[in-house]
């Protein structure tokens, strides 16, 4: 299908709305919206927007699950060339403050909970964040002097269509449409800026490797404020006039359930999610045969398709690369699908290079994955970070061992980076151990992957206790669970003594040699 004409989001949402104006485009429950219905939804709640306040450049932070209030901000706001800032559902307080602190947000919009997190009582707790004016919040309860959603949306009736026209033709395909977060070596998530231009065109390049039409509809069970959710996957189907079913959040069987009830044709999955899945007691009694294609790992390449998913395929991907870089056109036989991570995608250049020289290997020899093309212009506030990962001729250097063959497929090795992939969420080490050194009894906490069937890699780690201090793995895993995010929590805790800690001839941590130790017989918590 041709790249659609458009090169921002308000323009693509115009685009599609006068081309498939009857077509669904978003369901949500019982609530179902065509291309047309939606566009109209959203132009009256950037109205609102406007009316509280929001111009061209302003952060507005977004945090809830996956609904259809979800998507309608997103429109909304960058229809006003005002910038999303997509909050991660399981962060705690203090992962929630320092976003809105680093991305200088003045509107959060929110749902009052989600699953088992109190969002009202974690933000009840903040220190003042100086660039914050208004809270819009979705539930039961609010914060004291937040607005309901239903006060949002009656504030823009006095915003003119003019006004709101103007606002969306000042919108450029350079202009920064989300901040979306990502972990690396150091202790805090940082920001990612995507633009419009490259929201459109990489994703428009994933769905051309997935033969995406109009008539396709995508179960959306990954998060939308992860890159796979409200990037590769919303704008792969968008920039072919597909359709999204949207699932609050992910519960094997209601996904098969929805799969059967709206014959969706494309599901992305993680590992841990196909499995859940293929072993569902429900599969057997559900009717998967609409499913076609979709996007997973190269090792659950071959659990989806037995779960009835001919064409899912394969990818090697990055917030910082607008989600994914290399896909596997879903036609190629199952066994390159499940070998590969992928080839380029149009507009992106990918070379394998010694990771201390940077100078490009030969095909077959491994090193230091970088992109060039659809990158990130750099981290938010952190021209340190950008420095240290971009040169002067426009490669980002991932972090990642790989190596291309002859045909230009990646074949995945591991990081070079100390960042840890479970269930398809990079965590950096750093952060984890700051929150285990927070315990009043730890001394020392080193934490590592382990390599894990389900989830690629598990969070474990090495805790040295103070002298004379008590504390067991089971408090421990408590400590965490009150300070981070479910994804940070360490699956395997081993106490040991400060002299059993592994070190390399220079006296450092040996991250390889404390994976060893937490990996042999008997270590586990």
């Amino acid at each position: 299908m041709p790249l659609p004409s458009s090169r921002t989001l308000p323009a693509l949402l115009d685009e599609l709305a006068g081309r498939y104006p009857g077509r669904a485009f978003l369901i949500d429950g019982d609530r179902r919206l065509t291309y047309a219905e939606f566009r109209a939804e959203a132009r009256r709640l950037a109205r609102s927007f406007h009316a509280l306040g929001v111009r061209r450049g302003d952060r507005v932070a977004l945090l809830m699950g996956n609904r259809a209030e979800w998507l309608l901000v997103d429109f909304a706001v960058t229809m006003l060339g005002a910038t999303l800032v997509a909050l991660n559902t399981w962060w705690r307080q203090r992962e929630l403050q320092h976003a809105l602190h680093l991305t200088g947000a003045s509107v959060l919009v929110m749902a009052d909970r989600y699953l088992k997190h109190d969002y009202i009582a974690e933000l009840a707790g903040m220190s003042e964040l100086p660039e914050f004016r208004h809270i819009v919040c979705l539930g039961d309860k609010r914060p004291p002097g937040a607005l309901t959603y239903a006060d949002l949306r009656a504030m823009g009736y006095d915003v003119s269509d003019a006004v709101l026209d103007a606002a969306r033709a000042a919108v450029r395909p350079d202009d920064v449409a989300y901040l979306l977060f990502t972990s690396g070596s150091t202790a805090r998530s940082k920001a990612v800026p995507l633009l419009h231009g490259g929201l459109i065109g990489n994703m428009h390049g994933i769905g051309e490797r997935l033969h995406l039409t109009e008539q396709d509809r995508l179960l959306m069970v990954v998060s939308l404020f992860w890159s796979f959710g409200c990037a590769n996957a919303l704008f792969a189907m968008m920039t072919h006039g597909g359709g999204v079913v949207l699932q609050d959040s992910f519960d094997t069987g209601r996904s098969l359930e929805l799969i059967e009830q709206e014959r969706c044709t494309v599901l992305y999955a993680m590992p841990n999610m196909a499995l859940a899945m293929q072993s569902h007691p429900d599969r057997a009694r559900r009717d998967l045969s609409s499913l076609r294609t979709g996007i997973t790992l190269p090792q659950s390449v071959k659990l989806m398709a037995s779960l009835g998913v001919p064409e899912i395929t394969s990818c090697y991907g990055l917030t910082e690369g607008y989600g994914n870089s290399m896909v596997t056109d879903c036609k190629a036989p199952l066994e390159r699908r499940a070998e590969i991570s992928g080839t380029a995608l149009p507009g992106t250049e990918v070379e394998i290079v010694d990771p201390t020289t940077r100078a490009p290997l030969p095909a077959g020899e491994a090193g230091e994955i970088r992109i060039r093309g659809f990158v990130t212009p750099g981290y938010y506030r952190d021209e340190a970070t950008t420095r240290a990962a971009t040169d002067d001729a426009g490669w980002f250097y991932t972090g990642d061992l790989a190596w291309l063959d002859a045909e230009g497929g990646l074949h995945f090795v591991s990081r070079i980076k100390e960042l840890v992939k479970t269930g398809g969420i990079n965590v950096a080490p750093a952060e984890v151990e700051e929150i285990l050194e927070a315990h009043p009894a730890v001394r020392q906490a080193v934490v590592v992957g382990l390599p894990d069937p389900e989830r690629e890699e598990i969070l474990a780690a090495l805790v040295v206790l103070h002298d004379g201090a008590h504390a067991t793995p089971e408090e421990l895993t408590r400590h965490c669970r009150a300070l981070g995010a479910a994804f940070k929590v360490p699956r395997r805790i081993v106490l040991a003594g400060a002299s059993e800690v592994p070190l390399t001839d220079t006296g450092k941590i040996s991250k390889r040699g404390v994976q060893e130790f937490l990996s042999a017989p008997g270590q586990a918590a």
